[in-house]
C-alpha cells in the first residue's frame, strides 16, 4: 500500500461556483453602497480606496463601464478589514431590515422603560450606551412622563425616541 491511499478525496478549496457567488455578493454590497447618501456613507468605517472607488463610480455613465467597475468594487471590498459587517452597517440602513427593526424595537422598549421607571431605567441605558449625554437623556425622560402625567402630547416622547435611536445606532 501506498501513503496516498486516503478514505476520500482531498479537499482542494472552494468551488469556482462558490467563489463566483461570493464574488456577486460582494458587488452586491457595493451596488447597495452606490446607493446610499453621502451622509451614511460617511457613517461607515471603510477605507480611503474603497470610498474613491464608489466616488469613481457614481460619475461613470455607460452601462458595460458600470459593470466592470463593480466588479473592482466588489475586489476592493473583499480587501476591507470585515466585509460582513459592512454589510450589516448597510443593511441597518434598510427601513424594511431586520437590522433596523430590531433597533427600533430596542428604542421604543427603552422609552417605555425610562417613562413608566424614570432615573434607573435612565441609569442603565446609560450602562448600555455610555457616550450618551446624561444630562440631556434625563431632561428628555422627564419631559416625556410629564407629558404622561398631565395627558398631553407635546412630542417629548418622540424627542426621546429619536435620541436613544441615536445613541443606539451609535452602539451597534
Amino acid at each position: 500500500m501506498t501513503d496516498h491511499d486516503n478514505d476520500g478525496p482531498e479537499y482542494l478549496g472552494p468551488s469556482k461556483s462558490q467563489l463566483k457567488r461570493e464574488s456577486h455578493a460582494l458587488q452586491d454590497i457595493g451596488k447597495r453602497m452606490l446607493e446610499l447618501s453621502n451622509d451614511q456613507l460617511d457613517t461607515l468605517t471603510i477605507s480611503d480606496t474603497l470610498r474613491a472607488a464608489i466616488e469613481e463610480s457614481r460619475r461613470i455613465r455607460q452601462n458595460e463601464a458600470k459593470r466592470r467597475h463593480l466588479q473592482y468594487i466588489g475586489k476592493v471590498i473583499r480587501q476591507e478589514d470585515d466585509p460582513e459587517g459592512l454589510r450589516r452597517a448597510i443593511d441597518a440602513f434598510d427601513a424594511g431590515s431586520e437590522e433596523h427593526t430590531r433597533r427600533h424595537h430596542l428604542a421604543e422598549r427603552w422609552r417605555d422603560r425610562m417613562i413608566s421607571e424614570g432615573d434607573p431605567a435612565v441609569g442603565e441605558f446609560l450602562d448600555y450606551c455610555p457616550g450618551a449625554d446624561v444630562q440631556h437623556l434625563r431632561n428628555l425622560a422627564r419631559n416625556a412622563r410629564k407629558d404622561v402625567e398631565k395627558q398631553k402630547n407635546t412630542g417629548q416622547a418622540k424627542k426621546l425616541f429619536r435620541y436613544l435611536r441615536e445613541c443606539i445606532d451609535d452602539v451597534s
